[in-house]
This record gives C-alpha cells, structure tokens and sequence, in this order.
C-alpha cells in the first residue's frame, strides 16, 4: 500500500474493466494512499473468531442505550431552562462544554444506534436515532446510518465510502493554518461532502426525520426563542469542529503509520462516546454494541495491543494541524467495485434506504 498505489500491472497485456478503472482512478487521484486489496477487518474478522469464538456471545443490542439518550436529551433541554438570562460569556462556554459534548455524544448514539444496537427491533432503532438526533437542531440520523454502514461494507472504496475527503480538501487544506480550519469546519464537510461524492435520493425516513426535527425546534423556539435553537444548533457544530470529542474523526482512519487504516484510542472520553473508541474492535465486530468493545479486546489482546493505536484525542488532532505529513489526503483509498457495480447500487438507493 502506497501513495498513487504499487503500479503492478499483470504480466500479459489483458486487464480487467476492474484493473483498467482501478489504474484511472489512482492516476487522478495520487496523493492519497492506495491499496488494491480488500478492506481489512472481514479477514481481521474471520481470524479473530477462529481464535476467539467465544466473542460472538457479545453480540446484540444494549439495553441501556436508550436511558442514556433519554438523559442526554433531558439534559440539553434542562440546561436551555438554566441559561435563561445567562450572560453572554457564561452561555458560549457552556454551549461549547455542555451542548458541544452531548450534541456530540448524540451523533454516536446514532452511530451506534445504526448498527441496530439500541433496541431489538429495526424499526425502534430508527426511532431512537431520530429522539438521539433532536437536540442536534439539524436532521441527520437517516442520513447517517444511510452512509455509515456504507462506509462498513466499502471501506475506503472510492465514491462509495463518503467518510474519506475529496481531492479538493486535500489541495486546499495543505497548511498547519488550513488544517486548522479544515477541523472548525468539518461538520460542514461531514455533513455536505456526500451531497457532491454519492448523492441519493431522500428516503421516507429522512422526510420523517425532517419533519419530526422541525417540529422539536419550533417548541424549543416557542419556549426558548432563538437563542435556544441556537444554543443547540452552535453546539452542534462545536462539538464537531475543534473540541477533543471530534478528534475520533481524525484518530479512527487518517493513516499515521503506513499500512494502518483503522486505529482506536483508550482513553477516558470513551466514556461519553459508547466507546468509538475502539475502532478497530468496532469496524472487527460492528453488531457487537459499544459497552462490550473493550472485553473484545481483553478476549483477543494479540490483535490489538501490539498495533499503533491513541491515547489522546486532542493530541491526535494537534498533531494532524502541526505534521507536514499528514493532511486530507492522508486516508486509504480502494477500488474493488466497477463502475457499473456502483451505479446499480445508487439505483437501488445505496446499501440501507
């Protein structure tokens, strides 16, 4: 694996509609690291089972997921009451502290909540996902559990997987000072990159989950006037921009060492993010929830520990700002999809609709 790829070509002059778009879509896109296998964690997957049967026993969803949006939520709605009247000093370092971290801790409720982890059923856990998505000010939970388990399935397939930058942000964000922005700004990326990269068609749960979100912020307007929506609306966009919850954004899948696309971090904010942390348990056993990540890694040790992983969110964004190295382009790239393949997938519309 390599920045531009290996260019291996096969040994007679035949290639594959594959091999051909694989070699075009390297060419425009060099920068990035390339790599022509498959995504790594179904083969990381099968060996850990063989080892580790036992693992599978931790599958399902956790009961106390929806408890905890439940208070969440409640708090939110709780501290908008208290903030009335507020100075305007008191009111922005609790919309970065408070509303930027549970509006934060929300969006990976959703995460988690899109691998159908938070109840038994399908169609609660879109509901969940949709109360966890209130506070946010913005719809997205349809959206996201449309792109994320995309992002599962293709990861680092190009067009398909929206999770890795475009060749634009690469070009432009080439500076300690750009990068910087580029982090104030990313829940703008995360949230319009797919709009341009793979579009899709609105599904009826995202109409659902438009109308329920308008509804919740007109009673918080109605209550809290504009300065509630706002609280939870900046929060929003606090929480994911320069705070240290988003650094996982960087720290899962921005490669730091060469020949590692997937790292976790153990430390103390797993705590307030269902342990998203632990990413390459994650992306190993994705339909096992959140709680049960670090026994993933207490039962199979040899496939974790001794592999290049975070203990600090905020330095591993300090570190993306202030390193030369490592920039947008700093993520693995694949084409294991034809062209066509990827074209009837969007016809149906994508993976999950």
């Amino acid at each position: 694996m390599g920045k531009g790829g290996d260019g291996n070509k096969p040994a007679n002059n035949k290639m594959s509609v594959l091999e051909i778009q694989r070699e075009a879509k390297q060419s425009q896109s060099p920068n990035f690291y390339w790599d022509d296998g498959a995504e790594p964690h179904v083969g990381r997957r099968a060996q850990i089972l063989k080892a580790h049967p036992e693992i599978k026993k931790l599958m399902g969803h956790d009961k106390a997921t929806k408890y905890k949006v439940l208070v969440s939520v409640m708090i939110q709605i709780m501290s908008l009451h208290l903030l009335q009247g507020a100075p305007w000093y008191t009111w922005c370092f609790f919309c970065y502290t408070l509303s930027g971290s549970i509006n934060h801790m929300m969006t990976l409720a959703m995460h988690e909540i899109s691998h159908n982890l938070g109840a038994k059923k399908v169609l609660h856990n879109r509901l969940l996902a949709i109360f966890a998505n209130l506070p946010m000010g913005v719809p997205a939970a349809a959206s996201f559990k449309r792109y994320h388990l995309e992002h599962h399935r293709y990861q680092g397939e190009d067009i398909v997987d929206v999770d890795i930058p475009t060749n634009w942000e690469g070009w432009f964000f080439d500076s300690s000072l750009k990068k910087m922005l580029w982090v104030l700004l990313q829940p703008a990326f995360y949230s319009l990159r797919p709009m341009f990269v793979n579009p899709k068609d609105p599904s009826k749960w995202e109409f659902i989950n438009i109308a329920i979100t308008i509804v919740f912020d007109s009673v918080i307007v109605y209550f809290y006037g504009i300065g509630g929506l706002l609280y939870l609306f900046i929060g929003t966009l606090l929480g994911m921009g320069l705070h240290p919850v988003a650094g996982h954004f960087i720290a899962e899948h921005y490669v730091m060492h060469k020949g590692q696309e997937t790292y976790s971090y153990y430390g103390p904010l797993n705590w307030l993010t269902f342990n998203v942390g632990y990413h390459n348990e994650h992306h190993d056993f994705p339909y096992v929830p959140g709680k049960h990540l670090p026994t993933v890694r207490k039962i199979a040790p040899e496939f974790y520990d001794d592999i290049p992983h975070y203990h600090s969110w905020s330095k591993t964004i300090y570190d993306y700002i202030v390193d030369p190295n490592v920039d947008p382009y700093a993520r693995t790239k694949r084409v294991m999809m034809e062209t066509s393949e990827i074209e009837e997938m969007k016809a149906r519309g994508g993976l999950v609709k």
